[in-house]
C-alpha cells in the first residue's frame, strides 16, 4: 500500500509510507476541546501525557490550542494570543523531553511560525489552507511537512461528499506546492466530522482508497468523533472499540498514519492490520 511514496522526514524520524501504519498522539490543550480530555496550560500535564503516548506506541505528538467542537467560536487567525499561550511552553517543553516529532495543530500562519520556532516538526492545518494560505509559506519556509484536512464546515456538501473532499484537498495541495512545499511533505485528511453528516463520514472511511489518486500519504482522524458516537449511541469517553474498528477499516481502505486519543490499544490494531494488509512489509 503506497509503497512507491517518498519517505518524508520530520525532524529525526523518517515516516516511510507503506511499511507501516504510524500513530499520531493527540494532546489537546483546548479546555473546550471535544473529547473532555483539555489539559488547558498545565505544561507538566501535557509532558506527562505525551511521554506515556510514547511509550505506548505513538511515532508523532499533535498538539493543539483551540477547540474544534461544533459550534465553537474559532480564534481569528489574526488574534491568536490564547492559543499562543497554551500551545507555546507545551510544545517548547515536549521538544526538549520527547523523542519522537511533535506537530502543531493549527491553521493560522502566526501560530504555526512560533510554534516551529518552539520546536514543532510538522504543521496540522484542519482548513487545508483555506483560512490561512499562509500557512503553506511557513511550512516551505520552515522545511517541515503539513497535513492538509477538507474542511466542509464553510459549506457543506449535500451530494458528492468523496468529489468535494478531493477537490478541496487538490487545491490545498497546489497552494501548498506554489508557496514553495516539497510535494513529499504533504499528507492529506479526508476531514472526517468536519461538516459532513454521519453517512458522508461512513462513505468516506468506506471509499478511503480513492484517495490515493492524490499520490500522498493519507492521514485519518475519527478518535472520539460523532461518527461513533451517533452509530452506536455512546458519549466520547465511551467510543474507543467503535474507533478500533475504524481503524482496522482504515487501514484496510489506505490509511497511512492515524490520530488517536487511545494509543496503547490503536497500537496493537495497527500491528495486526498491518500484518495482515502489508504482507512482506513488516516482520514476521
Amino acid at each position: 500500500m503506497n509503497k512507491t511514496l517518498p519517505a518524508m522526514s520530520c525532524g529525526n524520524t523518517e515516516f516511510r509510507w507503506g511499511e507501516r501504519t504510524y500513530i499520531m498522539g493527540v494532546c489537546n490543550l483546548s479546555p473546550d476541546s471535544f473529547s473532555g480530555d483539555g489539559l488547558g496550560d498545565d505544561v507538566e500535564a501535557t509532558l506527562d501525557q505525551a511521554q506515556r503516548m510514547v511509550a505506548e506506541g505513538a511515532d508523532i505528538i499533535d498538539v493543539g490550542g483551540e477547540s474544534t467542537r461544533p459550534g465553537t467560536e474559532p480564534f481569528s487567525v489574526d488574534d491568536f494570543d490564547d492559543e499562543l499561550r497554551l500551545v507555546i511552553p507545551a510544545i517548547e517543553r515536549l521538544a526538549a523531553e520527547i523523542s519522537v516529532p511533535i506537530s502543531i495543530d493549527s491553521y493560522k500562519a502566526g501560530v504555526a511560525s512560533r510554534a516551529v520556532k518552539a520546536g514543532a516538526g510538522m504543521i496540522n492545518d484542519i482548513w487545508g489552507l483555506k483560512r490561512d494560505p499562509r500557512v503553506a509559506q511557513v511550512a516551505a519556509e520552515a522545511g517541515v511537512p503539513i497535513i492538509l484536512m477538507a474542511n466542509q464546515r464553510d459549506a457543506p456538501p449535500k451530494v458528492g461528499v468523496m468529489a468535494r473532499v478531493i477537490s478541496d484537498l487538490e487545491t490545498g495541495i497546489k497552494i501548498a506546492l506554489e508557496a514553495g512545499v516539497a510535494a513529499e511533505n504533504i499528507i492529506v485528511d479526508p476531514g472526517i466530522g468536519f461538516g459532513k453528516s454521519l453517512e458522508q463520514n461512513l462513505e468516506l472511511v468506506n471509499r478511503l482508497a480513492e484517495l490515493k489518486q492524490l499520490s500522498k500519504p493519507i492521514l485519518l482522524g475519527t478518535s472520539r468523533k460523532s461518527i461513533i458516537g451517533l452509530v452506536l449511541d455512546l458519549p466520547s469517553d465511551k467510543r474507543l472499540e467503535g474507533n478500533l474498528a475504524v481503524t482496522a477499516i482504515g487501514i484496510a481502505n489506505g490509511a497511512d498514519m492515524v490520530r488517536v486519543h487511545d494509543v496503547r490499544q490503536t497500537e496493537l490494531v495497527c500491528r495486526m492490520s498491518d500484518a495482515i494488509i502489508r504482507r512482506g512489509s513488516v516482520n514476521d
